[in-house]
């Protein structure tokens, strides 16, 4: 077996992640694989667009099922993916590159908060640490 030095650092990077840098690390996955299908729709894959949306599908499943509902914000997280894996299910079905680029749009701004609030953390541990 050949080992491959991306998966081993991504492993790695996996195993010893913060919980919020797991769920930093799915949204860019599930950008990653839309971005992908996107494309191959627009260039008449079929096959391989179906194949990166279902992972993406996945990716949304896993942040629906990893919410803590005790939080109020977790019902409306729960709504807006919910919003996108139909959204998706839906761009499969009609092959429309459109509503795949809908649910990257989602994806990004949620990324980009949640990037935010993970430095805005670390900042106030730095701060702590030092005070």
């Amino acid at each position: 077996m050949v080992n491959n030095p991306y998966q081993t650092y991504s492993n790695t990077q996996a195993m010893t992640a913060t919980p919020g840098e797991l769920t930093l690390m799915l949204y860019n996955g599930a950008i990653r694989f839309l971005k992908q299908a996107k494309s191959a729709i627009e260039e008449k894959q079929i096959e391989q667009g179906n194949n990166f949306l279902l992972k993406s599908q996945n990716i949304i499943i896993e942040l629906m099922t990893t919410l803590d509902m005790s939080y109020e914000v977790s019902q409306n997280l729960w709504d807006l993916y919910d919003f996108m894996r139909r959204h998706l299910v839906e761009a499969n079905l009609k092959k429309d590159p459109r509503r795949v680029q809908d649910v990257i749009e989602l994806l990004e701004d949620l990324r980009n908060t949640w990037a935010e609030a993970i430095k805005l953390v670390r900042a106030e541990k730095a701060v702590g640490a030092n005070g």
